[in-house]
């Protein structure tokens, strides 16, 4: 099953592109570049969910002498910048020599022609080899995969995505976990502009490379804000803004088949994520949450969206729903009681349905961004 998720999102994730077969061949996924640039596919492939390591190889008859010609003429293309050692995995025991020996007789013909030095500890540079019925494969580098689990593995969750930095990283995160994506965004159009709405657009796109395209669900949520505005006093109001979210974002992951809420929720960064308030925050929620950035610090988050190419886009100004109707000194340690108290002079239930009721639903299909998580 999970081999039959990552075919299935390897090949979702080169849409486009002119490849070849994608196959399961003895623990590894084999892909045929066919007449696409093979360094495109490989960082393609390397950023999807599900993958330890990309080798881009070449392919030649497996038997000894074949590999040995086929080394010595890559050496025309191909020296070790410093030491370097061969690795062989050899997944057809029926090919009559032994990984030990392939790598002394390949290693020998580098040695001889470039002079480098053998270091099988910490070598400058490898050479891979594997070979299997089909053939030898040699590769002289070795991209690293965003490693994980295939995505679809482990069931269907919800992001609430806002256009943060810190959601969208937790949504990659929960994929590599082998969850597969769909999203809420909670927006306040027309009160604020259209901004934080193409920003959600455009982080889908990132995270649907590797997956199926994401169902985004556009909630317009400044009416159920002016609501808890003339109705609540200043300093619940973030809390009870964040329930309302919860209980959207609940029934819309029912009527998906979502089994849990993701957030970008980091304790103690903003008021609304103290633990107090968090816990108050989730009993609004009958689905579990999870929260992968839950202990994480605000550099290691920025340095992962960085690498994962929603960076940029995050940061791009916008008028987040979350900046319309915030008091100046939100609470940051609500009790139940209190809350609860304050919330029964809402009608939740009809704020709730008014939203699903101007909720907009799009598809995104993911984009190719060549950077590496």
């Amino acid at each position: 099953m999970f081999e039959r998720r990552l075919c299935e999102n390897l090949r979702a994730a080169l849409r486009g592109l002119p490849v070849g077969t994608v196959r399961t061949v003895y623990g590894r996924m084999l892909v045929d570049p066919g007449r696409a640039d093979a360094l495109e596919v490989a960082g393609r492939i390397a950023l999807v969910p599900g993958v330890a390591n990309v080798l881009v190889a070449r392919r030649c008859e497996p038997t000894m002498e074949r590999l040995e010609e086929y080394v010595s003429d890559a050496l025309c293309r191909w020296r070790p910048r410093g030491s370097f050692r061969v690795r062989v995995k050899r997944g057809d025991k029926s090919f009559p020599v032994v990984s030990p020996e392939v790598a002394r007789r390949l290693g020998a013909r580098i040695v001889e022609a470039t002079g480098a030095p053998v270091d099988l500890s910490r070598a400058d540079e490898t050479v891979y080899v594997e070979i299997i019925p089909e053939g030898a494969f040699v590769a002289f580098e070795r991209l690293r995969g965003c490693g994980g689990l295939p995505v679809g593995s482990s069931g269907r969750a919800l992001l609430l995505l806002s256009g943060g930095i810190d959601s969208p990283v937790a949504g990659l995160r929960i994929m590599r976990r082998g969850c597969r994506l769909d999203a809420v965004h909670f927006h306040s159009v027309p009160y604020l502009d259209r901004t934080s709405q193409d920003k959600a657009r455009k982080l889908c796109a990132v995270l649907a490379h590797g997956q199926r395209p994401i169902a985004l669900h556009m909630v317009a949520f400044g009416e159920a804000q002016r609501e808890v505005v003339r109705r609540v006093s200043r300093p619940l109001r973030v809390v009870l803004y964040r329930r309302l979210m919860m209980r959207i974002a609940c029934a819309v992951a029912e009527r998906i088949g979502s089994r849990a809420l993701v957030t970008g929720e980091s304790l103690g960064q903003v008021a609304s994520q103290t633990l107090a308030n968090l816990a108050v925050i989730e009993r609004a929620s009958r689905f579990p949450i999870l929260r992968p950035l839950v202990g994480a610090d605000k550099l290691e988050i920025i340095d992962y969206a960085k690498r994962a190419g929603t960076y940029d886009i995050s940061i791009v100004p916008d008028q987040d729903c979350c900046t319309l109707f915030v008091p100046k000194h939100p609470a940051t340690a609500a009790t139940v009681e209190e809350t609860e108290a304050a919330e029964s002079s809402l009608e939740v239930q009809r704020l709730v349905e008014e939203a699903l009721a101007r909720t907009e639903v799009e598809t995104v299909a993911g984009v190719w961004t060549p950077v590496h998580p």
